[in-house]
Formats: structure tokens, C-alpha cells, sequence
């Protein structure tokens, strides 16, 4: 099933409007009308928000499962959330990889380095 599918059965099995959906998560009814006929894709920011209105992850409304309550519990949530990639122990116990190959710790380093810098220019 294509996310604008899932996006659209899951908004009519609560019983929503385009309006109504597009409003609570901030965007247009036009915007929306397009995820569901799959003419565009929703950014993260947009899929997150769905996710969270219909409390499902953002894979199923991706379509990558078929299991819709596929959630992080709570706990889980703040572990993650609470990672600090530049921890060697971190970086020791996970594979970060790009391109299927792990990254050096030298390449997380310069990697963690530019998110830093990017998000001192914001």
C-alpha cells in the first residue's frame, strides 16, 4: 500500500476531513490532497506529525509494514533521544553506516562536526 493510501484510510477510519487533518497537523487541505494521491511526498516533519495524530510509526505509514502499532515505547524513546553520537563507548557499541560500510571514528567525528557547525549558522 503507497503512504497516500495508508495517510487516507487512516484519516477516514477517524472519521476526518481533508480540512480537519490538514489543520491539526499545519498544513494545506492542497498539500495534503497530494500526499494522499501520492503526486508528492511528505517531509519528515509532516510524516511525524502523522504518525503521531494516528499513533503509528512512521513506517507503516510509509508502507516499509504492515504493523500499524509498531511504536517506540516511552523508555525506548528517551534512550534514544538521549544518544550522544560523539560517546566512543556509543560509537564502539553501534555500527554507523553509510553506503552499507561502517564509519571510522574519525568519519563520525568530522560527521557529527559538520551537523554541529551547519546548526550553529540556523
Amino acid at each position: 500500500m503507497s503512504y497516500g493510501n495508508r495517510i487516507a484510510e487512516l484519516r477516514e477510519q477517524r472519521g476526518l476531513t481533508q480540512e480537519e487533518l490538514a489543520n491539526s497537523i499545519h498544513i494545506t487541505r492542497a498539500a495534503l490532497s497530494h500526499y494522499e494521491k501520492n503526486r508528492r511526498k511528505p517531509d519528515f516533519e509532516v510524516l511525524t506529525r502523522l504518525a503521531d495524530i494516528f499513533d503509528v510509526s512512521i513506517d507503516y505509514l510509509i508502507g516499509r509494514t504492515k504493523q500499524s502499532d509498531m511504536v517506540m515505547d516511552e523508555d525506548v524513546r528517551e534512550f534514544v533521544d538521549a544518544l550522544e553520537l560523539s560517546d566512543k563507548e556509543v560509537l564502539e557499541r553501534f555500527d554507523l553506516m553509510i553506503d552499507g560500510k561502517p564509519l571510522t571514528e574519525e568519519e563520525a567525528r568530522r560527521f557529527i562536526a559538520f551537523v554541529r557547525m551547519e546548526r550553529s549558522m540556523d
